[in-house]
């Protein structure tokens, strides 16, 4: 059996940081919450929870007082920082830099709206935790579009600025674009800005050479990865006989011909070390 791990496949820099700066300070042997999962990824997660980390939710952080709290690399809203700041809770901010330049371009953009009677647009996922955190900088009132579908969302006769969520599509945003152009009304203005982050979006054309070289491909990605699922759509278009998993417990379900040359990459969100446990997977049922 010939099986081949993608060498571009894996974390991401934002996620590498959020979770060095985990591991530091779980090092010092304190205890350390976490504002929702670190990575979507859960087997991860898991990982991380063994060596202490505590994973909450922002009803739970409301009711913290006196703790210390990462911030995952999504980013939070001003809301977050005002609870930490009330309730005396000491704040490690793992906040992707990225995501950070794009909160702010948003707030500059709404800021500046206000006497443009201008629409915050975001192209992204719905309740995905860097949407809310893009939201918050508005005071709610950014407009997420997903699709094409959701342009009956916008006044197509008032002035639109659009953003995109850092892991979206490349190709998904620039049709976006396409169709605000013909859709728009000719007096209003549209001003669009391509926030993806190319750590992100460059895994396409990465992913495409590598689903092209194998015969059959195994993605691994947890199943909250929003980012995993664009990347495994697009590989899946691409070759097939792509198939994804979530861990190396998955592999024997896949029945696969072990003849062939197998490539296993992943998601954004995916570490390193579940990839490899899902190749040795696969050397077990050949």
């Amino acid at each position: 059996m010939e099986i081949n791990i993608d060498k571009n496949s894996g974390f991401c820099f934002g996620v590498v940081r959020a979770i060095k700066k985990a591991e530091e300070e779980l090092e010092k042997g304190e205890i350390l919450h976490c504002l929702g999962d670190i990575v979507h990824n859960n087997k991860e997660v898991e990982r991380l929870e063994k060596m202490g980390l505590v994973t909450i939710n922002h009803e739970q952080f409301a009711q913290l007082r006196d703790v210390k709290v990462l911030l995952r690399a999504h980013g939070e809203p001003p809301s977050t920082y005002e609870t930490a700041k009330k309730n005396n809770i000491t704040l490690v901010d793992a906040s992707c830099p990225v995501v950070l330049k794009l909160q702010s371009r948003i707030k500059n953009a709404y800021e500046s709206s206000k006497n443009q009677d201008a629409q915050i647009v975001v192209y992204g996922q719905t309740g995905h935790a860097e949407v809310k955190g893009l939201d918050g900088q508005t005071g709610g009132n950014v407009i997420v579009v997903e699709n094409e579908s959701d342009l009956s969302k916008l006044d197509l006769s008032k002035n639109i600025k659009l953003f995109s969520q850092t892991t979206k599509s490349l190709e998904g945003f620039n049709n976006l674009i396409k169709n605000i152009s013909n859709a728009k009304a000719e007096t209003a203005e549209f001003e669009f800005a391509d926030t993806i982050c190319r750590q992100v979006s460059n895994r396409v054309p990465n992913l495409t050479a590598f689903a092209q070289e194998n015969d059959i491909v195994v993605f691994v990605s947890g199943k909250k990865s929003s980012n995993g699922k664009e990347l495994f759509k697009h590989c899946k278009s691409v070759n097939p006989n792509s198939y994804k998993v979530s861990g190396p417990e998955e592999i024997q379900e896949l029945n696969l011909d072990t003849n062939k040359k197998i490539g296993i990459c992943g998601a954004t969100s995916t570490p390193r070390w579940l990839m490899e446990q899902v190749a040795e997977a696969l050397k077990k049922h050949q």
